[in-house]
């Protein structure tokens, strides 16, 4: 159970500094980029944070699964565990359906109202990596 806590505890936190590079750097540089060139490099952009991203949700939803079916009882784990949840809810809720309207061409209201949303996830995420290095104690 060690080893399977280890891949959790770390890609929880690549999914931390992923999710804090792409809310410091990534959206906003999206208001940087000629309308002209937005839908292209846009299209880039979620196509290839889909390779990295998809992967890492997958190993962190299955290794909290599996470590709550073998009985981690840790209270903050379970606390980290609840916010797995809503981080998909609000990327189903808000960073999606913006994405989709991006899809179409640089809006900047929508840029910004996707840094301002997406620190729904950035907080949760980094509230996730806490949690969990606490179960360590």
């Amino acid at each position: 159970m060690a080893r399977l806590f280890s891949i959790h505890l770390a890609v929880t936190w690549m999914l931390v500094g992923l999710i804090w590079v792409v809310q410091i750097l990534v959206y906003p540089q999206f208001q940087r980029v000629a309308s002209a060139e937005f839908k292209d490099y846009h299209f880039a952009h979620c196509f290839r944070i889909g390779l990295i991203v998809a992967p890492l949700l997958f190993v962190e939803a299955a290794t909290a699964a599996w470590l709550l079916y073998e009985g981690r009882q840790a209270q903050p784990f379970y606390i980290s565990t609840g916010l797995i949840p809503i981080i998909w809810l609000t990327t189903a809720v808000f960073q999606a359906p913006i994405h989709t309207r991006l899809g179409r061409g640089f809006d900047a209201s929508l840029i910004r109202r996707l840094i301002l949303t997406n620190w729904i996830r950035t907080l949760a995420w980094t509230a996730r990596g806490i949690l969990v290095s606490l179960t360590l104690l």
